[in-house]
């Protein structure tokens, strides 16, 4: 069975109480992340607690990472945004609902394990660049301004944007609470380790919300209504957009790079804790089943958080049932208390996002991956730039083609020695992997040796040599010896030998 409500049931109590106060802990740091996702993402704040709630209790409850914890995550609200804007709401749970059945399906066929084969500078990259289009984005939220569509036109209308917040005292009184926000939230890591048990996000937004309320600011609030007013179950009509080719590209969108942040997520949570290491192809079935019933509600999309999750182990969590409760606390909260929503300040959740969004950017890791491994660097900052200035999906695709290609360009390592004794046949040996990625640069040196001298070109020390390579060789051998000059005499590299077990 994918999971087991009666094995929560049989913990010992001690083991539960350590769950319950991470619990606590992971509903405080979710519940704004929930909301400001949600809101940043274009929909009902209601439909990110939703999310939240099935990641905690759906998901929490299957097998996977013992003590990860999904929810709505901003690494996809750049790509939600994008899809409610292209296609609507309504088509958005569809989408999906499509991307966690193919989840279930690369779960089934145990293709989790080969999402740990993708670059890490990809997703690195890939998050860096969903991180400065949120900071960028909640910059003109923060001044309760339309943001621009595209990441290039948000960059360039920052200084536009900020001539018009000098003018207005309402701008300059959202972008106040706002920063406030991020001040909070920053400096509530320098308290002292009792105050810290309770997440500055929430100070921050309750803090927010207090001020805002008290000074009678004109700043916008979050419009909240009924949780289950929000669900909206998958029409026909939004089912027949699957017919179009963009549709089905965000689809895959969705299910990769949801899939790909878990799993990263996984293993990053794994190196935080000593209990039972993550089983991906479970996990990815886990999130599978949990976006396939956020897709049914018509929810936001969902992946596994690594700050939910950093804070759930750091918070003492021993088993599943932190994450799950964490879900059911969710679940309280959305009936029992939504409307207190309505006290929170849309630019206090701007300023949360900016927060969360400057976090994805590895800047102190950029330094470090220049300095040790420049090719991955590049990678990084090519896949960052290309989800700016194009978008999200094929931002990634061209990450992992240039990964693909400085693989490849790495694989192909190959030396070329010449040898010339002044008399006799000019000697040259070739070892490595000679691919036509090397092709040029074989060939000039070949191609530089002197016309009337013989050549013996020794191949025997490569471990590679591929169609493209061996063809532009043998032309060369017989051009240099047209001319008159003895054929070039070609040692050929040895076979591979393969003994039997």
């Amino acid at each position: 069975m994918p999971f087991s409500p009666s094995a929560l049931l049989s913990r010992a109590p001690s083991t539960l109480r350590y769950d319950f106060a991470a619990s606590l802990v992971v509903f405080l740091v979710a519940l704004p992340l929930c909301i400001g996702v949600a809101v940043a993402s274009g929909v009902p704040a209601e439909l990110g607690l939703i999310t939240g709630i099935v990641g905690g209790i759906v998901t929490g409850l299957m097998r996977g990472s013992s003590l990860q914890v999904s929810g709505p995550a901003a690494g996809l609200t750049v790509l939600v945004l994008e899809a409610v804007q292209a296609f609507g709401l309504a088509v958005l749970g569809v989408i999906v609902l499509v991307a966690g059945l193919l989840q279930i399906a690369m779960g089934a066929l145990k293709w989790g394990r080969w999402f740990r084969a993708i670059s890490l500078s990809v997703v690195e990259g890939m998050l860096a660049g969903i991180g400065l289009i949120i900071v960028v984005g909640q910059v003109y939220a923060a001044a309760g301004l339309a943001a621009p569509a595209s990441g290039l036109d948000k960059i360039s209308g920052l200084p536009a944007a900020a001539v018009d917040a000098l003018g207005d005292s309402a701008a300059l009184a959202s972008v106040a609470v706002a920063v406030a926000t991020i001040v909070v939230m920053v400096g509530w890591r320098r308290m002292p380790g009792a105050a810290r048990a309770v997440p500055g996000a929430l100070v921050a937004v309750v803090l927010a919300a207090v001020a805002t309320a008290l000074l009678g600011l004109p700043v916008a609030t979050v419009r909240v209504g009924a949780v289950l007013d929000a669900v909206h179950l998958p029409g026909a009509d939004a089912l027949s957009a699957l017919a179009e080719p963009a549709v089905i590209g965000t689809v895959l969108a969705f299910a990769l790079i949801a899939s790909a942040e878990s799993l990263f997520s996984a293993a990053a949570v794994d190196r935080l804790h000593a209990g039972p290491r993550t089983s991906y192809d479970k996990e990815l079935l886990a999130q599978g089943v949990g976006n396939t019933l956020c897709g049914v509600l018509g929810a936001l999309p969902m992946t596994a958080v690594i700050v939910r999750s950093s804070a759930n182990v750091q918070a003492g969590a021993r088993t599943k049932a932190s994450r799950v409760l964490h879900g059911v606390w969710l679940l309280l909260f959305a009936a029992l208390l939504p409307a207190t929503l309505t006290y929170v300040p849309l630019p206090a959740l701007a300023g949360v996002l900016i927060h969360a969004g400057w976090k994805l950017i590895p800047f102190r890791g950029m330094v470090t991956l220049w300095r040790t491994h420049r090719g991955e660097a590049l990678v990084l900052a090519a896949t960052a730039v290309a989800i700016v200035t194009v978008n999200m999906f094929e931002g990634v695709l061209i990450g992992l083609a240039l990964s693909v290609v400085k693989t490849a360009w790495e694989a192909s390592h190959l030396k070329m020695e010449v040898v010339d004794k002044g008399a006799g046949p000019i000697q040259a040996h070739l070892s490595g992997n000679a691919t036509f990625l090397r092709l040029p640069k074989i060939l000039d040196s070949l191609e530089a040796l002197p016309q009337d001298r013989p050549v013996e070109l020794d191949l025997s020390g490569l471990h590679h040599l591929d169609h493209a390579c061996r063809t532009a060789l043998e032309n060369w051998a017989e051009r240099h010896s047209a001319v008159g000059t003895e054929p070039v005499r070609v040692t050929e590299p040895e076979p591979v030998k393969v003994t039997a077990p």
